[in-house]
C-alpha cells in the first residue's frame, strides 16, 4: 500500500503540472480575467540555491531566489500591487475595478529566509511575513519532516515500530524510501499522540547517527536572528504555534496554549503583538471552528490555512481562514505562476485527491 500511494503522488504531480499548462493557455487566450480573485497570498517554505538530492521527499517545499524573484516580476507584470498580509483585508474592502493584490508568507522560520528570500523582497519592494514556531527558533523540538528526509537517506534499511511491534522497511531505492517516507508522515500525522510519534522517530533518527535538534539548529533562525529580520520594515513576524503540533488534535488548553503562548513569544521579540498567525499544516485536517474562534478571541488580524484559493470581498467575513497559494518548489516555471493566482488549477487538485 505504501509504494501505490508512493506511485499515486507521480500521477498527481502529472496532472497538476498539465492543469497548470492548461491554465496558462487560458490566460495566453485573455479568458483568466474574470476567473480570477482580487488577491492572492503565496506561502513558501525554504528559499535557496537548490542542491540536486538523489532522494528529495522535501522538495516541493523549496524554491530557489531566483525563482521567487521571476515570480514577483511575472506578478507585476499581471498587474498585481503587493500588500502586507495584515493589510490584505483593508485594500480589497477599498479596491477599485479591477485591482489586485499579493502577499508572500513563509512558513516555520528558515534561515534561509533571511539570508536568500530577504535580499529579492527588499531588492523589489515587498513586504513579507515570516511565521515562526517557537519550539523550533528555541531549539527544543524537532521539524520532523526534516529528520525524516534525513533519516532515510542515512540508513540502509529502518526497523521502526507503529505500536505493533518492530516493522522492517527496506530502503534500497528512491520508491523504497518515498514509500516508507509516506507511511512514516502518516504515522506523525494521523497518531493519537503528534508528540509521542515524533519522539519515536526522533530516537530512530539518533540510532542512525542523526540529531534531530541539531538539524533543528542548522536550519532555523534563532530569536537574535528573528528579531534582526523584524528590523525590515518589509518583514513581519507572524505566530506558527508553540511546537507546530496539529492544533485541531489538541485539547480545548493546549489548542489555545499554542496561539496565545506564540503571540506572546512573538511580542517579547518584536515589541508588539503579531497581527497574522498560521496554522501549523493549516489543511482540513488541522484547522477547526475551535482554531478560527481562538484567533479571533487572542486578536490576530488575519489567520491563514493551507487551503488553496485566491480572495474575493466576501473571503474577509472568516478573515480567521485565508486560503493561500503555494509557490510549490516542483513548479519552478514562471509561467505557472499567473496560472497557479487565477485559482483555475486548484479544481483539478481537489479531483485528485478524490
Amino acid at each position: 500500500m505504501p509504494i501505490r500511494k508512493a506511485m499515486q503522488q507521480g500521477l498527481k504531480r502529472a496532472v497538476i503540472t498539465g492543469g497548470l499548462e492548461a491554465a496558462r493557455l487560458v490566460e495566453r487566450a485573455g479568458l483568466m480575467t474574470a476567473a480570477r480573485g482580487m488577491g492572492a497570498i503565496f506561502t513558501l517554505h525554504h528559499v535557496r540555491p537548490r542542491t540536486s538530492q538523489a532522494f528529495d521527499p522535501n522538495a516541493h517545499l523549496e524554491i530557489t531566489p531566483e525563482f521567487l524573484d521571476a515570480a514577483i516580476g511575472q506578478l507585476a507584470e499581471a498587474g498585481y500591487r503587493f500588500v502586507p498580509l495584515a493589510e490584505m483585508p483593508a485594500h480589497i474592502a477599498i479596491a477599485r475595478a479591477g485591482e489586485r493584490f499579493a502577499a508572500f508568507t513563509l512558513d516555520d522560520g528558515y534561515r534561509n529566509n533571511a539570508i536568500h528570500a530577504q535580499p529579492v523582497f527588499t531588492r523589489r519592494k515587498v513586504p513579507f511575513t515570516v511565521f515562526a514556531t517557537k519550539d523550533f527558533s528555541q531549539g527544543t523540538r524537532s521539524i520532523w519532516w526534516e529528520t525524516l528526509a534525513a533519516l532515510l537517506r542515512t540508513a540502509p534499511v529502518l526497523d521502526f515500530d507503529f505500536g505493533d511491534g518492530p516493522v522492517r522497511l527496506p530502503l534500497a531505492t528512491n520508491l523504497q524510501k518515498q514509500a516508507a517516507f509516506a507511511r512514516l508522515a502518516a504515522f506523525v500525522l494521523s497518531g493519537e499522540d503528534e508528540a509521542r510519534a515524533v519522539a519515536r522517530l526522533d530516537a530512530a533518527a539518533c540510532r542512525h547517527g542523526v540529531d534531530p535538534l541539531a538539524l533543528t539548529g542548522q536550519l532555523v533562525m534563532t530569536e537574535t536572528e528573528l528579531k534582526s529580520l523584524a528590523r525590515n520594515p518589509l518583514a513581519a513576524i507572524g505566530g506558527h504555534g508553540v511546537s507546530h503540533r496539529s492544533l485541531a488534535r489538541l485539547d480545548d488548553t493546549q489548542a489555545r496554549r499554542e496561539m496565545a503562548e506564540s503571540a506572546e513569544w512573538i511580542g517579547h521579540i518584536t515589541g508588539q503583538p503579531p497581527e497574522s498567525f498560521a496554522y501549523p499544516y493549516g489543511d482540513r485536517a488541522a484547522v477547526s471552528s475551535r482554531e478560527l474562534r481562538l484567533a479571533r478571541d487572542l486578536g490576530y488580524r488575519v489567520a491563514v490555512t493551507t487551503r488553496p484559493g485566491t480572495l474575493v470581498p466576501r473571503s474577509f467575513d472568516a478573515p480567521a481562514a485565508l486560503p493561500r497559494i503555494s509557490l510549490n518548489g516542483l513548479y519552478q516555471k514562471r509561467r505557472y505562476v499567473a496560472a497557479l493566482a487565477s485559482g483555475i488549477p486548484f479544481r483539478l487538485i481537489s479531483a485528485t485527491d478524490a
